[in-house]
């Protein structure tokens, strides 16, 4: 595993290669892909327990 010096050289070549702006989007968009992403998964469970009350309700 790196260690302190490590993370903060490999910091560094990050922010030269992409900007400080252009981490700002990039951080942005994961995270609302990660929200997306957990949000669909809680959602097939809600929604398959919706259904099968459906069906044993009629």
């Amino acid at each position: 595993m790196p260690g302190g010096p490590e993370l903060i050289i490999i910091l560094v070549i990050v922010v030269i290669l992409f900007g400080v702006g252009r981490l700002g989007k990039i951080g942005g968009e994961l995270g609302s892909g990660i929200r997306a992403f957990r949000k669909g998964l809680s959602g097939d469970d809600e929604d398959d327990k919706d259904k099968d009350e459906e069906k044993t309700s009629e």
